[in-house]
Order: structure tokens, then C-alpha cells, then sequence
């Protein structure tokens, strides 16, 4: 029988890695075409001046990159505060790699108390993700460490949350955190910073959380709000964003901090290797069990 504290891990698993990816990478489509690339060249001669024309810019270099290396930190209040390095690739929906090390918070307590070692690998495809959750979930599961996740079981199981999730875990690409900035309105240009050698120039603005979800997603009216209640219930409203951008208009550096119930939201993620190749193998069947089929084992046990 499954204990209760392999339920409870394995479903804030499912949260905690797909907000981990975006965080790394957010949600929004490339806004790529051969029409962005002509006017490339004309948005950069106009960036000095004008940090709208810059974004735009960026959002569209940074988005045809198609693929980064990613690294950074994610915390959220007294929730989770983690570690994740990996690669992404957003050429055609998300795949990827990435590594998780939870350094506190209550989902590093569960990790320690289901025998974990507080590090985990989550593998990223299409239609949903797969936790390595160690040799203790395995001594649990017959043998199967990793947890296969559908965005589709998702989606029902967390209702408008879900939906939203499915709709930011299938389109992500790393200039969300540009496209907010240009959604918002409120936008600055800091100055001139070097981010990790890298020369570069920083920008930053205010989103509001709610109404940025209902702008770029695909998701029903009746979904959306759902959605703004439940980030409303959570006690978020807005949150900073500030990015780092190189002199040929790709993202180097994304931060994030807002206010929530759990406590604050932070994120700084950094990003380099544009253009890296990911190649990303789903683990052995015989070693995974699906989340949808350990729910039901875990209604049925406690029926």
C-alpha cells in the first residue's frame, strides 16, 4: 500500500516541477517568422532610446533561439526554495532536462520524510514531464522511481490552475519574462550591468499577475476566471520583473518577486548557450508508474 507521504510528495512534485520550468522559462509563443527577423536590425537602431522597441526586439531574437541552457533559484515563502540547472529546448513545444535540488521549505521536508535526497531530475516532453524521485519511491512502487505526468490529468485534476498550467507547461519559451514587461506597460531601462562577464543592459517594470494570465493564454473566458480567483485566494496580484539583456538581444538574466499567502515569490534565472542541442529519452517503462493510476491506488487504499 502507498503511505500517505508518498501521495503528498508525488502530487506537490507535479506542482513544484512544472512551476520550477516556468519559472526557467514562462510561457508565450516565439513570435519568430521571417517577417521578425527583417525587423531585427531596425528594433535594435532604435533601442537606445526607446526600451519598448528594445523588448520587442529581444522577445523576438530570444525566441527564435529555439533552445538555452538554464540555471538559477526558485523560493516561495515557507512553500519551497530549490535549486534547478538544465536544458531547454522550445522549438516545438517544451522539452528538456532538468536538475532539482530542494534546499528548503515545506517540500523539503516531505522529500527527507519519504526517504528522498532532496534532489530530483524532472524530463520534459510535449504532452507532459517525468520525476526521478529515488530509491526510496521505488522501494514504495515496485521498482518505479519515476513519476509520468499528462498536462491532460493535470488539467482535470486542478481545474482552472491546471488549465493554465497545461497552457504555459505546452508553450513556454524564455522571453516571457519580456513579453510581460511589454504587456504590462510599465517599463524602464535601469542602466548598463555586467551579469556574469556579460555585458549587458538591464530593464525592469511591474505585471499584473491576473490580468498577464488572461492576455497570453489560450484559455475560455469562464477558465480565466477561475483562475484570476484562485491567484486572487493566493494573495497574489502583481510581481517585479527585471531582465538582462546581451548586446545581440538575447535574454541573460530574468528576475521575479512577488507577494503570495505561503509568503514571497522569488525567481532569478540565467540563461546562456543559445541554440544548444537537448536530446531527451523517456525513462523505461518498466520504472515509471503514472500519476492518474498512483491516485487511484492511493483513493483505493484509503477506501
Amino acid at each position: 500500500m502507498l503511505t500517505n507521504t508518498v501521495r503528498r510528495v508525488g502530487l506537490s512534485v507535479a506542482v513544484a516541477a512544472a512551476l520550477t520550468s516556468v519559472a526557467a522559462c514562462g510561457g508565450s509563443d516565439d513570435g519568430g517568422g521571417k517577417d521578425g527577423a527583417k525587423k531585427d536590425s531596425a528594433a535594435r537602431s532604435v533601442a537606445k532610446v526607446d526600451p519598448i522597441a528594445a523588448l520587442v526586439a529581444v522577445q523576438k531574437k530570444t525566441g527564435q533561439a529555439h533552445s538555452a541552457r538554464v540555471e538559477g533559484e526558485t523560493s516561495m515563502g515557507s512553500a519551497m526554495s530549490m535549486k534547478q540547472s538544465g536544458v531547454m529546448d522550445w522549438s516545438d513545444g517544451i522539452t528538456g532536462s532538468m536538475k532539482i535540488t530542494y534546499t528548503g521549505g515545506t517540500m523539503a521536508d516531505a522529500m527527507k520524510q519519504a526517504g528522498g535526497s532532496g534532489t530530483m531530475e524532472a524530463r520534459y516532453f510535449k504532452d507532459g514531464y517525468a520525476a526521478d524521485m529515488g530509491e526510496a519511491m521505488s522501494q514504495q512502487t515496485g521498482g518505479k522511481r519515476w513519476i509520468s505526468y499528462s498536462y491532460d490529468d493535470l488539467e482535470k485534476m486542478a481545474g482552472a490552475s491546471g488549465a493554465a498550467l497545461k497552457d504555459q507547461m505546452q508553450n513556454s519559451t524564455p522571453e516571457q519574462g519580456v513579453k510581460s514587461l511589454l504587456a504590462s506597460g510599465d517599463v524602464k531601462k535601469v542602466g548598463k550591468e555586467d551579469v556574469r562577464g556579460v555585458s549587458t543592459t538591464h530593464y525592469a517594470g511591474t505585471v499584473d499577475v491576473a490580468a498577464l494570465t488572461a492576455k497570453n493564454s489560450s484559455l475560455g473566458a469562464d477558465e480565466i476566471d477561475a483562475l484570476k480567483k484562485q491567484l486572487a485566494d493566493a494573495g497574489v496580484t502583481t510581481e517585479t520583473v527585471d531582465i538582462w539583456v546581451d548586446d545581440n538581444d538575447l535574454l541573460v538574466k530574468k528576475t521575479e518577486r512577488g507577494e503570495m499567502k505561503t509568503g514571497e515569490l522569488n525567481s532569478t534565472v540565467y540563461y546562456s548557450d543559445y541554440g544548444t542541442k537537448v536530446s531527451v529519452e523517456r525513462p523505461p517503462a518498466a520504472e515509471t508508474v503514472d500519476f492518474a493510476e498512483l491516485m487511484k491506488q492511493q483513493q483505493g487504499a484509503a477506501s
